[in-house]
């Protein structure tokens, strides 16, 4: 795990961006975590899109577009606006465009393939930036951050929410490359990740603590485990999980724990670009 100050050589970076996009365009994920990915579900992604302001005419760009969950409920919800999702994973790309399409809304929705850290947007091409889960997997959080600011206009709205972690008080459980795939191993305390949208010329409007919902994941990660161990057990093994419930309860009761202990949580961030430099 690289410290804050220290970025993963390139060859690294590379290889654990694809690791955690692997990872994440198989098909046990959903069975585990549900189509949104992150903590809150839908209901935090719905405040999240309520504190960007988007209204009818809006740009959305959602970064770590993962299958399109978000990006989509937020065109449907919001009606009028429009939504651009870019993810590493080729294989989400296609999903969601495929998503976009059985909705009916591949005219307000569209999905490309890139890189967060080099994201494939024009200056400030968008009105809102969101991105959930996903900011603390990125091996250059302070290059990406600088990309959000970058595609927002000046007056525009980037809203983050990620999981927060005390790194050196996290438990050997809770810190090698699964844990870090799993949005753990390098995420950060929830002032870093206020100090890094600052230092990339966004001003923070608005931190929440939202540890519970966190929580909650752990807890349907557990019973959904559980059940896919009688009913499928199939698909545990061919995701290299055959150890089941079983396998995962160390790491489960360490993030529970780790959690009562203040030192994993979750947080939401709203942040704001400039209107005007100084």
């Amino acid at each position: 795990m690289t410290t804050p100050d220290a970025q993963p050589d390139a060859h690294a970076a590379e290889q654990l961006k694809s690791c955690c996009a692997d990872a994440y365009a198989r098909d046990v994920v959903v069975l585990l975590l549900g189509e949104s990915y992150h903590p809150g579900g839908t209901a935090l992604t719905r405040r999240l899109a309520d504190a960007l302001g988007l209204a009818p005419g809006r740009r959305l760009l959602d970064v770590a577009s993962g299958r399109g969950t978000t990006a989509l409920l937020l065109a449907d919800a919001h009606r009028g606006i429009t939504a651009h999702g870019v993810d590493y994973s080729p294989a989400h790309t296609a999903l969601a465009t495929g998503a976009a399409q059985a909705a009916g809304l591949a005219d307000r929705v569209t999905f490309a393939t890139g890189d967060a850290e080099h994201l494939p947007c024009p200056d400030g091409a968008f009105d809102a930036v969101i991105c959930e889960c996903a900011l603390c997997t990125f091996p250059d959080k302070a290059r990406a951050a600088a990309e959000f600011a970058r595609v927002l206009r000046p007056g525009g709205r980037a809203g983050i929410s990620d999981v927060t972690a005390d790194a050196g008080r996290l438990p050997p459980d809770l810190t090698g490359l699964a844990a870090r795939i799993a949005c753990v191993a390098d995420a950060r305390p929830l002032d870093e990740y206020a100090r890094l949208l600052a230092a990339a010329g966004l001003r923070v409007l608005r931190t929440e603590r939202h540890d519970q919902a966190l929580l909650r994941m752990i807890d349907q990660i557990e019973a959904r485990l559980k059940l896919l161990a009688m009913t499928a057990p199939g698909k545990l093994a061919a995701a290299g999980l055959d150890g089941g419930p079983q396998a995962a309860r160390p790491a489960l009761a360490a993030a529970r724990r780790a959690v009562a202990g203040g030192h994993l949580g979750y947080a939401l961030l709203i942040a704001e670009k400039p209107a005007a430099e100084a």
